[in-house]
């Protein structure tokens, strides 16, 4: 019979890490292994890593979630969407929410549910 390998229990250190909250802070390397060696013990504080609700105004609106949905389609109406959509540059679901979109529209102002203008 064989020897079995026993391990011996590791102890695990856990170390506070000094806050890093702004850029100044934050000093010129010289090598990597300062780098590493700074970043071993020091970490990014609250500043850094909290999601500001502060949008900056030069950037567009942040575009409604969407909601997933599965739908089958035939294999030749999504080559043929996808023909279409490479002609427009579009993606072929993209395309296909516009058709959804617009086709729905039209109901609904047929059904009287808007005022079409």
């Amino acid at each position: 019979m064989g020897t079995k390998a026993v391990s011996k229990p590791t102890k695990v250190v856990v170390a506070t890490l000094v806050e890093v909250n702004s850029p100044d802070e934050i000093p010129e390397f010289a090598t990597e292994e300062e780098l590493r060696d700074f970043w071993d013990t020091h970490g990014l504080g609250p500043r850094w890593t909290e999601v500001s609700e502060t949008r900056d105004p030069r950037l567009p609106p942040p575009r409604p979630r969407t909601t997933p949905v599965a739908i089958r389609f035939d294999a030749d109406v999504v080559a043929r969407l996808k023909a279409v959509a490479v002609k427009k540059h579009k993606g072929y679901q993209t395309l296909l929410k516009e058709f959804v979109s617009e086709r729905l529209y039209e109901e609904e102002k047929r059904e009287g549910i808007i005022q079409g203008s």
